[in-house]
């Protein structure tokens, strides 16, 4: 089954999960993985904007998604900790196949993980949903739903409320930053000394960008902030957005100075839930759902 549009189904994506893992030199985070996904793909605009009618899940990167927990519950992914994934000996067994035999391998493990899950309730906004009304939740998919409910929470704030955010968890692990948001602002959100070492610091340069978390970075838009922050006397900067960074937005960040940090949507919920573990304040509860109220102090 398919979708108008060209819309993948997991299934068709669980073959370039396995090659763009080994492009990436045999293990990725997740995050890597979609990028990757999405920079082969050449997915026509549309196709990165479409969501499910009852969800706000890009549908494109949910199904990325179960392509790649499928592959991981057959084991043809290993993932020695949360959120990385590595290449096991079936994975590049099926890797070493002709395309015939190599889909037809994924198919059997397809049908392989299907029978190994107990048949529940439907689950709304999934890919899997969508082909298979009977089949149950991942466990894994399950405890990463917070992700696009933080970051829709986040896309909810003004603007402002969001560069008020950014600067509050860059406080949170020892920025000291000036918020510069508002007109005239120069492209800096914020400007300020980032501690290196117990003797050393660096100034350092904001920029927030609330964009939809389908939107991609471009390079011009990384080497405009350096511009920016290098006007500004910055001797680091960092970028952050709810969206991802393209390919050559990455080697930007790091070929001129200064040298720009980069927080895509899936680091940003990698802080929050860093700071949630310590016991600090970020709009998370212990139960790892949004809270919502918590984010009503930005942008007053």
């Amino acid at each position: 089954m398919t979708y108008a549009g060209d819309m993948p189904t997991y299934a068709d994506l669980m073959l370039p999960v396995l090659e763009v893992v080994a492009d990436l030199g045999g293990s990725a985070q997740g995050s890597e993985i979609v990028d990757a996904l999405i920079e082969r793909g050449g997915y026509a605009p549309e196709l990165l904007q479409r969501t499910y009618p009852d969800s706000d899940k890009v549908m494109l990167v949910d199904r990325m998604r179960w392509a790649r927990s499928y592959l991981k519950i057959g084991g043809a992914l290993d993932s020695p900790r949360r959120g990385l994934f590595v290449l096991s000996d079936l994975g590049r067994d099926i890797l070493a196949l002709d395309p015939r035999p190599a889909l037809e391998r994924l198919r059997e493990l397809d049908r392989q993980v299907r029978s190994r899950q107990k048949t529940g309730p439907r689950r709304k906004g999934s890919a899997v949903a969508e082909l298979d009304p009977d089949l149950d939740k991942l466990d894994e998919l399950r405890e990463d739903d917070w992700r696009d409910a933080f970051l829709g929470r986040l896309h909810g704030l003004t603007p402002l409320a969001f560069e008020e955010f950014t600067l509050y968890i860059l406080r949170l692990f020892g920025l000291q930053l000036t918020h510069q948001g508002g007109t005239g602002d120069e492209g800096i959100d914020g400007i300020g000394i980032a501690p290196l070492s117990p003797v050393l610091s660096s100034v350092v340069a904001v920029q927030a960008k609330r964009y939809d978390p389908s939107t991609a970075i471009s390079r011009e838009q990384v080497a405009l902030f350096q511009r920016d922050a290098a006007a500004k006397g910055a001797e680091r900067a960092i970028f952050v957005t709810l969206g991802r960074f393209s390919s050559s937005a990455k080697k930007a960040a790091t070929t001129s100075t200064p040298t720009v940090d980069l927080i895509d949507g899936q680091r940003l919920c990698d802080l929050a839930l860093e700071n949630l573990e310590i016991g600090r304040e970020i709009g998370l509860r212990r139960v790892v759902e949004v809270n919502g109220e918590w984010f009503e102090r930005f942008g007053r």
